[in-house]
């Protein structure tokens, strides 16, 4: 059973392989816009809990290079005690740059771009039950892909270091 799933693959695999595909173009002017929901964390700031919200545009300036900027809150209480809920809340926001590896890794479908960076943003935290807030600039790093499914909409997936560990939600393409 296991040499059909095998011969069933290897067939697959080499009639894409005939066939003609370009790869997504990342150029000068290209843009996207991405909108999405981010889970987990690093730490005491961001691994508590909650959903957080996230939202990052990417603009190319040269091929396979883009810059942009990059925005994310995230909210959750929890009780303590004495009956009072403490709220704790978090942002982010910064500017990135990404090199996107299709053409280096000469990936054959023109719905699919992957990439990774760096940035540079300001992440602030706050305790609301003490009205602390605690604030500093990092250098978050970010690898991710996006799927096109028509030539203007598609999803995208982020592991990185900044807000929350996985970012996931739709990206759009101008």
């Amino acid at each position: 059973m296991k040499n059909l799933h095998y011969k069933i693959l290897l067939f697959f695999l080499l009639v894409a392989s005939t066939q003609s595909f370009a790869q997504m173009a990342i150029d000068k002017g290209t843009k996207f816009v991405n909108l999405g929901i981010g889970v987990g964390g690093y730490g005491y700031y961001t691994g508590g809990g909650g959903i957080g919200l996230n939202a990052g545009l990417d603009f190319g300036i040269a091929p396979n290079i883009t810059v942009g900027a990059l925005a994310g809150y995230r909210s959750y209480g929890s009780i303590a005690a004495i009956n009072s809920t403490y709220r704790y809340s978090s942002f982010d926001i910064g500017a990135r740059g990404s090199y996107h590896f299709n053409e280096l890794l000469s990936l054959a479908n023109d719905k699919i771009d992957l990439y990774a960076g760096l940035g540079i943003s300001y992440f602030s935290f706050s305790y609301g039950g003490f009205a602390d807030t605690y604030g500093t600039v990092y250098v978050p790093i970010h690898v991710g892909g996006r799927y096109l499914f028509s030539e203007r909409l598609g999803a995208f997936a982020e592991l990185n270091s900044s807000l929350a560990t996985l970012k996931l939600g739709l990206t759009l393409k101008f």
